[in-house]
C-alpha cells in the first residue's frame, strides 16, 4: 500500500482539539465539561448578522467573485478606514476564514524552503499553514517574565538567513493576549525594510485591547505598504466563528494578484456567509461594547482567581481573550488529559490546551496551559474553582 506524503506526515494535529476524545469520554459518563480550551466565545452571534441568513429572496445561490462580493469588499474598506488602515476595496480580497488569508499570504511571498519568523508561543495553526505552503517557521521565544513582549533585535536578528521572506504576528496574540507597543512596530518596520521582508499581522482581535492601550496596525506604520499584509477574520469580531469569512488586506497589487489567482483555483468565497457578513457591519456599537465589557469582566474574574492560587503564575492579558499560564504541575498534557479522564469536582470538571503546542521551540510550555476567557462570568468562575481544586488533588502537582 502506498504511504501518505511527507508534508502529510508532517501535518501536526491540533493541540487545542486533540483531547476532543477524552472530553467526549468524560462528556459519555455524565461529567460536564467546560471548555476553555477552543476560542469559541459564547457570545450571541449580532442580531443583524442572524437576520441576514433567515431573511433572504435568494432563488439561486450562485458563484460569487473570487476575490469577494464587491459589496462586501466596498463595507469592509470603509470598516478599516474608521480604524484609520487607508484601503480600498480592490486592496481586500476576501477568504474562506483567516486560515485561508494566512495560507494565501505565505504562498503568495515564499517558495517552499523559505523561512518567516514568528515570536512564540503563537497561534498553533501557523504550523500546519506553513507545512501547507511548504515554509518553515522560525520561532523567536517571548518570556513569560517579560510579560511576552518582543525579544530585543539581537534575538531576531539571529534568525534571520538567506532564506527568510518575512515576519510575522499576531496582534493583539493568540495565545499570550499581549498587544505590541508601538516601539515594538516600529522595531520590526525597521528590521523589515533592512532586511527586505514581508510583514505579516493577524489583526483578529482587533477590538479587544484592555486597561487604556491602543492597537496598532501593520498599515499604521509608514514607508512599508509594498511589504504589509494584514489577515482578518470576523470569527471574533462578530462571535460567528462558523461562518468562515476572513481577509487579506495589502496595498502591494502584486500580492493581491497572486492570492486572486490561489482564490480563482478554489472559485469563491461562501457566498451566503459574505451577504451576512455584509449585514454584519451594520452591528450596533452597544453591541460591540457590551462584548468589550463581557470579555474585560471574565478576565478581571479569571485572575482574581488565579492570583489566589499557590504556585500559578501568569500575567493579565492586555488583550484578546486568552492567556498562557504556568502551572505547578509535572506536565500540562498529562494535567489536562488527567482533568478530562479521572478529575471531576461535582460531577463537572473543565478543558485546557496544553501550551507546548504554542511553541516551535522543543521543550517548551511543558508546565504551561492556555486558558481561553470564552464562557460567562460565572462560568469562568466555576471553571477557576475547579482548575484550583484540581491544582491540589493532582498527583504530579509541583508546589
Amino acid at each position: 500500500m502506498p504511504s501518505v506524503s511527507q508534508r502529510a506526515q508532517s501535518m501536526p494535529p491540533s493541540p487545542i482539539r486533540k483531547l476532543v476524545p477524552y472530553a467526549e469520554a468524560a462528556k459519555a459518563r455524565g461529567v460536564k465539561v467546560f471548555h476553555l480550551n477552543i476560542g469559541q466565545p459564547d457570545i450571541p452571534t449580532p442580531k443583524v448578522m442572524m437576520d441576514a441568513f433567515r431573511n433572504h429572496e435568494i432563488e439561486v445561490l450562485a458563484y460569487g467573485h473570487s476575490a469577494g462580493l464587491w459589496e462586501y469588499r466596498e463595507g469592509l474598506a470603509k470598516y478599516y478606514q474608521k480604524n484609520n488602515i487607508n484601503v480600498s476595496k480592490e486592496e481586500i480580497l476576501v477568504t474562506t476564514a483567516g486560515s485561508e488569508a494566512i495560507i494565501f499570504a505565505m504562498m503568495a511571498t515564499m517558495d517552499p524552503g523559505d523561512e518567516v519568523i514568528v515570536p512564540e508561543p503563537f497561534y498553533t495553526n501557523y504550523n500546519g499553514f506553513a507545512i501547507e505552503a511548504g515554509v518553515k517557521v522560525v520561532p523567536v521565544t517571548c518570556r513569560a517574565e517579560d510579560g511576552f513582549a518582543l525579544p530585543s533585535d539581537e534575538e531576531i536578528r539571529a534568525k534571520i538567513t538567506p532564506k527568510t521572506r518575512a515576519i510575522m504576528i499576531c496582534n493583539p496574540n493568540n495565545p499570550t493576549g499581549y498587544v505590541y507597543t508601538m516601539e515594538e512596530m516600529e522595531r520590526l518596520r525597521k528590521l523589515v525594510l533592512e532586511f527586505d521582508l514581508f510583514f505579516f499581522s493577524d489583526e483578529v482581535y482587533r477590538e479587544f485591547v484592555y486597561d487604556g492601550k491602543q492597537h496598532h496596525s501593520v498599515l499604521h506604520l509608514e514607508g512599508i505598504d509594498d511589504r504589509a499584509v494584514i489577515m482578518d477574520s470576523i470569527s471574533k469580531r462578530y462571535s460567528a466563528c462558523g461562518a468562515r469569512v476572513g481577509c487579506l488586506v495589502t496595498k502591494n497589487k502584486d500580492i493581491i494578484d497572486t492570492a486572486l489567482r490561489f482564490g480563482q483555483a478554489r472559485l469563491c468565497p461562501p457566498t451566503m456567509e459574505q451577504i451576512a457578513a455584509i449585514a454584519a457591519l451594520d452591528t450596533p456599537q452597544e453591541y460591540m461594547d457590551e462584548v468589550y465589557a463581557e470579555y474585560n469582566a471574565r478576565r478581571e474574574a479569571v485572575f482574581q482567581a488565579l492570583s489566589n492560587m499557590p504556585g500559578v503564575v501568569g500575567q493579565k492579558p492586555p488583550g484578546a481573550f486568552y492567556t498562557i499560564v504556568k502551572l505547578p504541575v509535572d506536565n500540562a498534557d498529562k494535567f489536562c488529559t488527567w482533568l478530562l479522564e479521572e478529575f471531576a469536582d461535582n460531577n463537572e470538571t473543565i478543558m485546557l490546551a496544553p501550551a507546548a503546542g504554542f511553541y516551535a521551540t522543543p521543550g517548551l510550555g511543558q508546565d504551561e496551559v492556555r486558558i481561553a476567557f470564552v464562557l460567562n462570568v460565572a462560568a469562568m468562575q466555576r471553571s477557576m474553582e475547579i482548575l484550583e481544586k484540581a491544582l491540589q488533588a493532582y498527583p504530579g502537582k509541583t508546589a
